[in-house]
């Protein structure tokens, strides 16, 4: 999964380039439309654990936690068609766009971005400005700093609890089945889920690391999020046309096959 998702030209902020710049958020979430899952930071998933089936990504060497949103790889069922969002929590990921930080040529410093190609933006006043009519930083920008740095911190604290969990071999890849009212079968693969039996064969010690790290937490609030594959499910069909009432949705989480036994 790649960390810009809907980011099409994301340039450097600077009152030289946007000091005449507005932009407008909050309304319209159809930049995000065609995404499946967007990325989640540990201190989301007490709210993300409501709605959303909450599932790892990566590969061998990292991972991330992710909000599952769609039943397929391009729709997103939680952006309705007139652009609002249909769930009560919108991640962190999706707020703060257009924005967004990027290394400096050196690595050393974040440098605040702007996707130049979100419909919010705009010269003609509507929003927030960027810059005061002398070039200086508005509160506006200010606050979208503040809050992407707070995201950034907690983005870093997060990669720390995914290298635990990859650390105690905790994590195992998984398949989400949908059995739809038309007969359909419907799956999304790619993603991992903590392995309860591994998890119950952890020692005291790592538990108590964890408990104390609200790492524990977070595990459990995942391994309960996985039931809304259901719910998923059941916004898949009703977003089709089936010309029908809804039927009863069936989910089941299955266990990827291996090289030893595919």
């Amino acid at each position: 999964m790649t960390q810009l998702l809907f980011y099409e030209n994301a340039v450097p902020v600077s009152s030289a380039r946007h000091k005449k710049m507005s932009v407008r958020t909050g309304a319209d979430y159809k930049f995000a439309e065609k995404v499946n899952s967007v990325p989640l930071t540990a201190i989301e998933f007490g709210q993300a654990a409501i709605e959303y089936p909450i599932v790892f990504t990566g590969n061998a060497d990292t991972v991330m936690p992710c909000a599952i949103l769609g039943a397929t790889a391009t729709k997103n069922l939680f952006v309705k068609p007139d652009g609002s969002w249909g769930g009560k929590y919108v991640p962190a990921f999706v707020r703060r766009y257009p924005f967004v930080f990027a290394q400096d040529a050196g690595g050393k410093q974040l440098i605040l971005h702007i996707d130049e190609s979100f419909e919010g933006c705009n010269e003609k006043d509507r929003g927030e400005r960027l810059f005061d009519s002398d070039g200086n930083q508005t509160q506006y920008l200010k606050s979208v700093l503040t809050f992407l740095q707070d995201y950034q911190q907690r983005f870093n604290r997060t990669q720390l609890f995914c290298k635990r969990l990859m650390e105690l071999d905790l994590l195992r890849p998984m398949e989400a089945q949908f059995s739809l009212p038309s007969g359909e079968r419907q799956s999304l693969s790619g993603f991992q889920t903590v392995d309860r039996e591994k998890l119950k064969a952890v020692s005291n010690e790592d538990l108590g690391k964890m408990m104390r790290t609200d790492e524990l937490e977070c595990i459990y609030l995942h391994l309960g999020s996985l039931r809304h594959f259901g719910s998923l499910a059941e916004r898949f069909s009703l977003d089709g046309d089936m010309g029908e009432e809804p039927q009863i949705i069936t989910t089941e989480t299955v266990e990827e096959p291996t090289d030893e036994n595919a």
